[in-house]
């Protein structure tokens, strides 16, 4: 080859490079308004549908001018909106060669499915359970028949104490461990205190980090985290249902850390001002990106307390703080883990109930008998399904998802284990990334 050849082929290849590093920054813009009107859309949205938007912590420029009537709800306008950025999406997906920028178009692909969704339960259009969750949530929990539950609840005969019915004696044995309401802060402190610190061991987390935690009452839920961005969360505890020992590791963990406080802070820090990806600013309720953080701060639990870290820390800390007797703990704690897979029959319920193949009382029997809740929480949690629907599969089938995804990566390693972890929690990810992890 000559020399001009060379300095030819070397020019070639400049030219080349260039035009692809000017691509690439021409679908760097494309994108960043597409995510921009997301935003605004998402926000818009969440106008009408009051439990729309979760959190956001975007400029303020972004929010659109208030809504005078929120009663005529413009659901064909905002579905032909939603339409528009998928199609824009879509012609940026076939065009890039970049795969950051793909990998962030089809996520937003999937927020805008659940956006579509959304709509469309909102004003009252539904669908099946599983085609609801499938648009909303990128995942179809499996479906167990009543058999299963039965034969999971017949497995509670050797471990627990007395006889008669099973979810009684399970309730008897439960109640030994109700923490006494004037013990209620104490023990919570204690225990977001101790779940933090096993945190920071394995993560920097953004300076000024912090949350506030309040006490309320009357609500379908047990815990809830309303992020408030510049990374500080209000946590609220539901004192009006009943609070047993492990819950206060449980939701301290699952709403502090390692779990939503940590992924919203983590995803603040390290997408929305890092990166400048300001779609992740937005957190809509009912989209893939719950099924991430809820199924993430249900796995927390095991990642901060492994093995039988979490019994131990209650039969030594928590229940003196308490002032409650330990006996009987362990065989408390040995029928919490069948009890764990017994939430799927959450999910039965709500598809029951979402399909209208189960009544109102046939779902409270199946709440007492297979969920063990006492007739209070089974109340509450038939309005949690009312007003959430298909979201149930987020807690169990999400944390499924997450526990398989980082267990296959890191496999008994717990270092690597925090770290697969914090991983997860630092970008943005949805149900089918888990899954096609899986295949690989």
């Amino acid at each position: 080859m000559t020399i001009k050849s060379i300095f030819t082929c070397i020019v070639v290849c400049i030219i080349i490079a260039c035009s692809s590093e000017k691509q690439s920054e021409n679908d760097e813009a494309r994108l960043k308004e597409i995510g921009r009107e997301y935003v605004v859309l998402g926000l818009t949205i969440g106008q009408y549908d009051p439990d729309f938007v979760d959190a956001y912590y975007g400029p303020d420029s972004l929010r659109p001018r208030a809504v005078r009537d929120t009663s005529a709800f413009p659901k064909d306008s905002l579905i032909l909106q939603v339409s528009g950025l998928q199609k824009q999406i879509a012609e940026l997906v076939a065009a890039s060669t970049n795969d950051t920028i793909r990998s962030r178009a089809d996520w937003l692909a999937s927020q805008l499915t659940a956006f579509e969704r959304r709509i469309k339960i909102f004003s009252g259009e539904t669908a099946p359970f599983d085609t609801e969750s499938k648009d909303l949530f990128d995942a179809v929990a499996p479906v167990y028949s009543e058999k299963h539950f039965q034969d999971l609840i017949a497995k509670l005969d050797g471990i627990l104490p007395g006889k008669g019915p099973l979810p009684d004696r399970f309730q008897k044995l439960a109640t030994r461990f109700l923490i006494p309401k004037n013990k209620i802060d104490t023990v919570f402190q204690v225990a977001i205190a101790e779940a933090r610190k096993r945190t920071l061991q394995h993560y920097t987390l953004p300076p000024g980090e912090n949350f506030k935690l309040e006490y309320v009452t009357d609500k379908p839920w047990s815990g809830y985290n309303w992020y408030k961005g510049n990374y500080q969360s209000l946590i609220q505890i539901n004192i009006s249902q009943p609070i047993f020992i492990q819950r206060a590791i449980d939701l301290a963990c699952h709403e502090g850390y390692p779990g939503h406080h940590v992924f919203n802070a983590l995803l603040e820090k390290n997408v929305y001002r890092d990166k400048g990806s300001q779609e992740i600013s937005l957190y809509p309720l009912f989209s893939p990106q719950s099924l991430i953080a809820e199924g993430s701060a249900n796995y927390g639990i095991s990642i901060a307390f492994p093995g039988d870290e979490q019994e131990q820390y209650c039969k030594q800390v928590l229940m003196p703080v308490a002032g409650l007797d330990t006996t009987g703990i362990h065989a408390y704690f040995e029928a919490a883990k069948i009890g764990s897979a017994l939430n799927y029959a959450r999910n039965e319920v709500a598809r029951g109930l979402v399909n209208k193949s189960m009544t109102d009382k046939e779902a409270l029997r199946w709440l007492t008998d297979y969920c063990l809740l006492t007739e209070k929480g089974a109340a509450d949690y038939l309005r949690f399904i009312k007003k959430y629907r298909s979201y149930v599969i987020n807690y169990n089938y999400g944390q499924d998802l997450v526990k398989s995804y980082i267990e296959r990566t890191s496999g008994q390693d717990s270092e690597k284990r925090w770290k697969a972890f914090e991983k997860l929690l630092s970008n943005p990810m949805k149900a089918s990334d888990l899954m096609a992890q899986k295949k690989e």
